[in-house]
């Protein structure tokens, strides 16, 4: 019988990653749209929110109207810019053999579903973040990964309760929460690594110097 160890060398690591406030900076792109409809400068919209945008005074309501034109007519996702180094260390995770499954919730508000999906694409050819296939939904303890990243405090509870490993991408809004906390993606690509190792996957990575990374485009 082919042991557990010997498995994880003929499978693929497999990498959950979220998109908005992981890969892509959320709150920079919607702080500027939500500025210019609610005709207000930007600082008195705080950088430091929690995760309802207690602190820009929204309600409910009006996030879900800000969000979806923000969708719909600023084209938001396919402008928001990168975090910095995402697409690289994305890259030599993947050039490494790590299989990128892209997992967000963009799918957010009802009658903008095509246009999420496709600037959501779009976006990520325009930044050259590498992906071996997406998945757009909110229950992601659905989705078979052996390692997630994200951001968000309700997605990271609920896959932690369903047994998951998760790496927590640092943010303002999920301080309160414990585990494996990455500040930056190249702090994350040695937990990456960490964890992939630990799990008996072997994974080889590249020497300095020598990443093709993004810019082999």
């Amino acid at each position: 019988m082919t042991s557990e160890k010997n498995q994880h060398l003929e499978t693929p690591f497999v990498l959950g990653v979220d998109l908005d406030g992981v890969c892509a900076d959320y709150t920079t792109a919607f702080r500027e749209i939500a500025a210019q409809e609610l005709g207000v400068d930007q600082s008195s919209l705080p950088l430091e929110r929690s995760w309802d945008f207690n602190e820009w005074g929204l309600s409910t309501e009006e996030y879900r109207k800000l969000h979806h034109l923000a969708v719909d007519e600023y084209n938001m996702m396919r402008q928001m810019p990168a975090m910095d180094r995402a697409a690289e260390v994305l890259w030599r995770l993947s050039d490494a053999g790590v299989w990128i499954r892209i997992i967000t919730h963009r799918l957010y508000v009802n009658w903008t579903h095509a246009k999420a999906v496709v600037d959501t694409v779009e976006w990520l050819d325009a930044t050259k973040i590498p992906y071996r296939d997406i998945c757009f939904l909110g229950d992601k303890p659905q989705v078979g990964a052996h390692l997630y990243i994200d951001d968000a405090p309700h997605n990271i509870k609920a896959l932690e309760s369903t047994g998951n490993k998760v790496i927590i991408f640092d943010a303002p809004y999920n301080q309160n929460l414990n585990g494996l906390r990455a500040h930056d993606w190249e702090s994350c690509e040695h937990l990456i690594l960490d964890e992939a190792t630990k799990m008996g996957f072997k994974i080889q990575s590249q020497l300095p110097g020598f990443e093709k990374g993004s810019d082999r485009f």
